[in-house]
């Protein structure tokens, strides 16, 4: 009779390959403690390498450090897992927790700091419940029903509308503008969303809710299908995209961008943005970086000094887009496109020519189109109903 026991043993045995060599998996991926020693170890650099702690400065690697070492500092806990890594003695005047006795069953139930063994019933009104929901809405104000894009039935009686507008824009009779106010949408207008030409056959009835007028509109797309999307999603959608257009009549093209100004209304100057020409590193590798200001003198003038001017980086700047403004006031302009851009705003020291330091605040990290879009809304008094998402560097409705 076989003897398995040995007969496997025997196989085990001779494997001159090593193809029965198991070898544990080794995680890429790191544990908390491996983050927590990485994010120390980063300010040991930093004290190594500047001879100082970390300080509250506009330099924001620096701030970033300060901020993780007095965090640290204000957990024992963390402190007294990285103490045998203090190599700078950081911690020194921190005062570490000292380790309680538990013999016990009494000093495990005295040591329940978390409350995790108390009374499973508590009180509606305690304020530790974690079951009771806070600042959270009773009731969310959803929409009675959502914009899907489904296929149009009566496709055949719109046909003919995209057709002929595709001809009047061969021939100039329609032309392409940016879309720049959501009172530009209404029934019979035409418009180019994501590459797609959209038709509003139909507005309902106008509603106003918390200060925000709405409607549900049908629009009919190019490509056969329909939606029944709001107006405010419509434009919000149209101010997204990079290439959004509306189509208008040649003829009105000279209206269309100052059909509200009259002969009583004052030019306050202009908006303005710019692109910096500086050949520093540290400004010359930033993506997207453009300056927006206000200047009620022509900007090319306004611009010509600018090597010399801290504002405009000590560099020469190319001038992108300017917008007109009518009885507007440049101050407010300014502090509106600026606050709303605020989370993308540059932080940066530059240096005059007399070695003072300055840091100018209308420098903004963000898409153009965003910019000049904000721009837009900004002058049409729309601004206030949106807001920048710097994460994803769009415009999106409050």
């Amino acid at each position: 009779m076989i003897d398995f026991v040995n007969e496997l043993e025997s196989i085990l045995a001779s494997d001159p390959l090593g193809l029965l060599d198991s070898k544990p998996k080794v995680s890429s991926v790191m544990s908390a403690d491996d983050r927590l020693l990485a994010s120390f170890e980063e300010i040991n650099v930093f004290v190594k390498e500047h001879g100082k702690e970390p300080e509250a400065s506009r330099d924001m690697n620096e701030r970033k450090l300060y901020s993780r070492l007095k965090g640290l500092r204000e957990d024992t806990v963390k402190a007294a897992a990285l103490m045998e890594f203090d190599t700078f003695n950081l911690f020194a005047g921190v005062k570490m927790p000292v380790a309680k006795e538990i013999n016990t069953i009494d000093d495990v139930l005295l040591d329940d700091v978390l409350g995790l063994l108390g009374d499973s019933i508590l009180d509606e009104s305690d304020p530790n419940d974690i079951f009771k929901l806070r600042n959270v809405p009773k009731k969310l104000d959803m929409p009675e029903q959502i914009a899907r894009r489904e296929p149009c039935k009566d496709f055949d009686a719109y046909e003919h509308l995209f057709k002929q507008c595709h001809i009047d824009l061969v021939s100039g009779e329609n032309k392409l503008r940016p879309f720049t106010g959501e009172q530009q949408i209404a029934v019979g207008h035409f418009f180019i969303l994501n590459g797609v030409m959209v038709y509003v056959a139909e507005v309902g009835d106008r509603e106003k809710k918390r200060g925000k007028v709405n409607a549900r509109l049908r629009c009919i797309f190019e490509n056969g299908t329909e939606s029944n999307m709001l107006l405010r999603s419509l434009a919000t959608e149209l101010y997204k995209d990079e290439n959004g257009r509306r189509v208008i009549k040649a003829c009105e093209d000279f209206f269309s961008e100052s059909e509200q100004v009259t002969a009583e209304d004052k030019a306050t100057g202009c908006i303005y943005i710019l692109r910096s020409l500086s050949e520093d590193t540290k400004i010359k590798e930033i993506e997207s970086l453009y300056k927006v200001g206000f200047s009620s003198q022509p900007v090319k003038q306004r611009i010509k000094n600018a090597a010399q001017e801290p504002t405009y980086l000590m560099a020469d700047v190319k001038l992108l887009s300017e917008f007109q403004t009518y009885n507007l006031n440049p101050q407010k302009l300014e502090l509106l496109l600026h606050t709303f851009f605020a989370e993308s705003c540059l932080n940066i020291d530059v240096f005059d020519s007399e070695s003072k330091r300055h840091t100018p605040r209308e420098w903004f990290i963000a898409p153009l189109h965003a910019i000049e879009t904000a721009v837009k809304l900004l002058i049409n008094g729309e601004i206030i109903n949106y807001r920048y998402d710097n994460n994803n560097q769009e415009i999106i409705e409050k």
